[in-house]
């Protein structure tokens, strides 16, 4: 066999390996399919599905520049406040009924550094609320129910952060909460008194709520066990022309962790509506007997406040507010202050 024998017969082989694989399909991998995010509409508007499960998340939060003045000891004071704040959201369907959480995270710049240091400390970033729901049964830390007070920034009606667990029962109409607190602090800081330093305080509140037609009214109880008193609030509200009118009223036994400020106060507001953008709110509070001495509430002293709260919606996501508020006080002097606000909400 000589080299162009061999060399043709090679090439006749590989030939016919060749065309043999030729033969054979070639068949490409199905890349894995891409699971979109889908839109959650079983809770509400905003919530889409964790991709790879059933449970719906939804995001939100705001950031808002703030200029606050005021002319206390005679003096033009004012400081710039910007915060940031995003929550998440989750829930699920079981057979409980919905399975939720919220968490918020809050900051804020101050340029006046007393002033950031009497409210936490500037640029700290803080757990604002997170807990727990399933069905009506709610734990973890939150405003607790006295936070849903007046709408404009005239009143002071009790707001407190707690861990806290309890129960809400709503009806179409009708709806009644019981939580247990674990009371850290009193409600304000001027009654003297200590302020749990063992974190051993408990306390229960308890409210029930109902409309009637154009009225809505809501009664609210708070017991604190640790200082021994409690604190009473009801707030009525209805629709009147273009607004709506509230009228709130507290009472307490004695300072405790729900409210502390004076034994009864009362207060009023009307929140008109002009247009869709532009909410103008008068508002006006008396407190009485200021001052608890030797463990009774001293009615030598009072205090009232009036003002006036705007609020306009730019466009949507962006509103603004403006308030000014006048403070007399018995023994003092009386105080102008106010604030103006821009807040970007997502």
């Amino acid at each position: 066999m000589n080299i162009k024998s061999l060399l043709l017969g090679s090439a006749a082989a590989l030939a016919a390996v060749s065309g043999a694989h030729a033969a054979d399909a070639i068949v490409a991998a199905e890349p894995e399919p891409m699971e979109y995010v889908r839109v959650c509409d079983a809770f509400g508007k905003g919530y889409f599905y964790i991709p790879g499960s059933e449970t719906c998340l939804k995001i939100g939060g705001y950031v808002r520049f703030e200029v606050q003045w005021n002319d206390l000891d005679g003096d033009d004071n004012w400081n710039a406040r910007t915060r940031g704040l995003v929550n998440f959201e989750t829930k699920s369907d079981t057979e409980y009924g919905a399975l939720g959480s919220y968490i918020a995270f809050r900051t804020w710049a101050e340029n006046d550094y007393q002033n950031a240091a009497n409210s936490g400390g500037g640029n700290a970033v803080e757990i604002d609320e997170a807990y727990i729901t399933v069905g009506g049964f709610k734990a973890g830390y939150s405003y607790n129910l006295w936070d849903v007070g007046l709408s404009g920034e005239t009143d002071n009606l009790g707001s407190n952060r707690l861990n806290t667990v309890g129960y809400t029962y709503k009806a179409e109409s009708f709806s009644a909460a019981v939580f247990v607190d674990e009371l850290t602090k009193l409600y304000g800081s001027g009654s003297g008194l200590d302020t749990y330093a063992d974190n051993d305080g408990i306390g229960l509140e308890g409210q029930i709520s109902g409309t009637f037609g154009p009225i809505s009214a809501t009664l609210l109880g708070g017991y604190d066990f640790h200082q021994d008193e409690g604190s009473i609030r009801a707030i009525v509200s209805g629709q009147i022309g273009p607004g709506v009118l509230s009228v709130a009223g507290l009472w307490t036994s004695g300072p405790n962790a729900y409210y502390d400020v004076s034994e009864w106060t009362v207060a009023a507001e009307y929140a008109a509506k002009l247009n869709d953008k532009f909410t103008i709110t008068p508002g006006v509070q008396y407190w009485d007997s200021l001052d608890y001495i030797g463990g009774d509430w001293d009615g030598g002293r009072d205090q009232w406040k009036a003002g006036v709260t705007l609020d306009y919606k730019i466009t949507e996501g962006l509103t603004s507010k403006a308030s000014v508020q006048y403070t007399d006080a018995d023994g003092t002097d009386s105080v102008w202050s106010g604030f103006v606000r821009l807040q970007r909400s997502f």
